[in-house]
């Protein structure tokens, strides 16, 4: 009987899953991404304490307000979000990964990357794919308690931080995320 009862019990878990999952992709407008960066950037003031600071002393700011990850033993994930120079929007990028391996769930998360020097950045916009882990490092800035940073890696050329986690899967990575610009 209980052999059985944990056979339904991952068919359950599996289909919850596979149709509670992520509705297929759209593209999001310029409009529609443009106003999820900002959001995404006024939470990202409110959670970590020298936020605003960093961002102004950024040689540039990639943000991705909504990156989906799923996976059930084979994962992916994707987001669109928009690259800003002094404030202003000046490209639009996607973020693609795939992983192999023991996962299980669904997340959200929103993904700010902030260039600290103008040649890591330009490295970043002259390449046609950027991988990270490959093409460069980028330094995952951990937030403690009232937004008090990890400040071992504000000396690094890219910080990365994963804000708004939500969902079964916990992950602090970007290796292996590849970042494409699209138009928009």
């Amino acid at each position: 009987m209980f052999k059985n009862l944990g056979v339904a019990l991952r068919v359950m878990i599996l289909s919850s899953l596979v149709f509670a999952g992520p509705q297929p992709a759209q593209a999001a407008s310029a409009f529609e991404i443009e106003s999820g960066v900002e959001r995404t950037l006024e939470r990202f003031y409110e959670t970590v304490s020298d936020g605003k600071k960093l961002v102004k002393d950024a040689k540039g700011v990639l943000v991705f307000p909504s990156v989906l990850k799923a996976g059930i033993g084979l994962g992916g994930e994707y987001g669109e979000g928009a690259l800003q120079i002094n404030g202003k929007t000046v490209d639009y990028y996607s973020t693609a990964a795939a992983s192999l391996g023991l996962q299980l769930g669904v997340q959200k998360k929103s993904i700010v990357l902030i260039f600290m020097q103008e040649g890591a950045l330009k490295d970043f916009r002259a390449s046609s794919g950027w991988k990270a882990g490959v093409d460069a490092s980028v330094a995952i800035v951990k937030v403690g308690a009232g937004g008090a940073m990890d400040t071992s890696k504000l000396n690094e050329p890219i910080l990365g931080f994963i804000i708004g986690q939500a969902g079964l899967m916990y992950n602090l990575t970007l290796e292996g995320a590849k970042f494409s610009k699209i138009q928009r």
